[in-house]
């Protein structure tokens, strides 16, 4: 029993270990993402380039750069961290990081479209 535990040790110290924790995140597929946004005032946020942004976007989003770190930051530090927010990008690459930045940021509900705007058109 002693050289199994001295076993998972090592192999905890070599590969390391992740500890399993509750995400705030959920990826929705565009007919759920849809359903949440529809007749509701929600937290809408694009997180592409304002030029992406500008050449099309879900109706009553707003843009918020993830590119544009201090600003995407303090952008997001005048939500309310308690409301849901709805993010996605252009493939949801981007809105996987910014679901992570907000996740640590301490928003307690936030929904990614899975596909990103390439999914919704």
């Amino acid at each position: 029993m002693k050289q199994i535990i001295l076993i998972m040790s090592i192999l905890s110290f070599l590969f390391g270990s992740k500890p399993q924790q509750n995400s705030n995140i959920t990826v929705l597929n565009t007919a759920d993402f849809k359903t949440a946004i529809t007749n509701k005032k929600v937290q809408l946020v694009d997180v592409r380039t304002k030029n992406e942004f500008d050449s099309g976007h879900i109706q009553k989003a707003v843009n918020i750069d993830i590119f544009d770190k201090n600003n995407f930051i303090s952008a997001f530090n005048s939500y309310n961290k308690e409301e849901p927010v709805y993010i996605y990008c252009r493939s949801g690459n981007r809105s996987k990081k910014a679901s992570k930045t907000l996740d640590s940021l301490g928003f307690k509900q936030i929904f990614d479209l899975k596909g990103g705007f390439m999914a919704w058109q």
